[in-house]
């Protein structure tokens, strides 16, 4: 897996995965290696339904799922986000060790969960109160939800280093809201982007060449930044995990004969291009995208 950029085509026609097809397999000598399928759903709490219980504002749940795995995407606006926290942290004038309060989640909590439909079981068993977003029948708490929005469309291979992805998103009734295109650069596993908005001009390029010449197509790319990024890949065990070994190391023996000086260097990060990386990055983009419009 490689290097991945997301665009939408807003206005795509109804024969826009046609037009793609042909573009690609014409002009660039594509071939076609099988479907791309994505479902997605969306969810929100019912927290304020419970007597004496009183919220600010109801917690909402997307998920994702992606062949073998669901990405679900939870989001509390009631919540601090990481970096409010860290720059009250350090903008406070508390006394040497002082425990600045941590809130108990962030705004933001992004999982990976596996098997497919586990969590609708999970929420159906627990009677967790949690409702899809267009269901509003009575005792909508327990219904597991059906499918309310997918992908559909197909994989392309472009030469040995590209594979792109284009579907249509297909609302539960049948109604297109566009389309998704991928493209993925296989050679490189991990690319940080020079650019403030984490856009790619490589990836950029590809899939401009791929879509058909029609005026007026409204095409938009989907970015995150290196800093939101991990924001959303925040890990509170991972993170005390390291404070651990830092402060192991401070306190550490400064006659030491074994320490090398390297010490303090940045370590080798986990790969965001890899396996089921790539795959959560690519997931939370479309949902951030669906969310924006207003399609979920």
């Amino acid at each position: 897996m490689g290097f991945t950029g997301l665009a939408r085509w807003i206005n795509a026609p109804s024969t826009g995965l046609e037009l793609i097809r042909e573009n690609i397999m014409r002009n660039h000598h594509g071939q076609l290696r099988g479907k791309w399928f994505l479902s997605v759903k969306s969810y929100r709490s019912t927290l304020g339904s419970i007597p004496g219980v009183q919220v600010h504002s109801e917690r909402s749940m997307c998920t994702l799922t992606m062949n073998e795995n669901v990405f679900v995407l939870l989001e509390d606006p009631a919540a601090p986000t990481r970096a409010d926290i860290v720059t009250s942290i350090q903008n406070s004038q508390t006394t040497d060790g002082q425990i600045f309060p941590v809130p108990p989640h962030y705004r933001t909590t992004f999982l990976t969960l596996r098997p497919p439909g586990a969590l609708e079981q999970v929420l159906h068993q627990l009677k967790a109160r949690w409702i899809p977003v267009r269901q509003t029948a009575p005792g909508a708490q327990r219904s597991q939800g059906g499918q309310q929005l997918s992908v559909e469309g197909f994989i392309f291979a472009i030469g040995n280093d590209w594979l792109v992805r284009v579907g249509h998103v297909v609302l539960a009734g049948g109604a297109v809201k566009g389309m998704l295109l991928e493209a993925e650069y296989l050679p490189l596993p991990v690319l940080h982007s020079q650019t403030a908005d984490g856009t790619s001009e490589l990836l950029s390029n590809l899939l401009t060449s791929v879509l058909p010449n029609i005026r007026e197509a409204k095409t938009v790319a989907v970015t995150i930044s290196d800093s939101q990024w991990e924001e959303v890949l925040w890990d509170r065990e991972e993170e005390e995990r390291q404070l651990s070994l830092e402060k192991a190391e401070t306190e550490g023996d400064p006659d030491n004969i074994y320490v090398f000086g390297d010490e303090g260097l940045a370590s080798e990060k986990k790969g965001d291009w890899i396996g089921v990386d790539r795959d959560r990055r690519s997931a939370f983009l479309i949902i951030g995208a669906l969310k924006s419009e207003g399609i979920l």
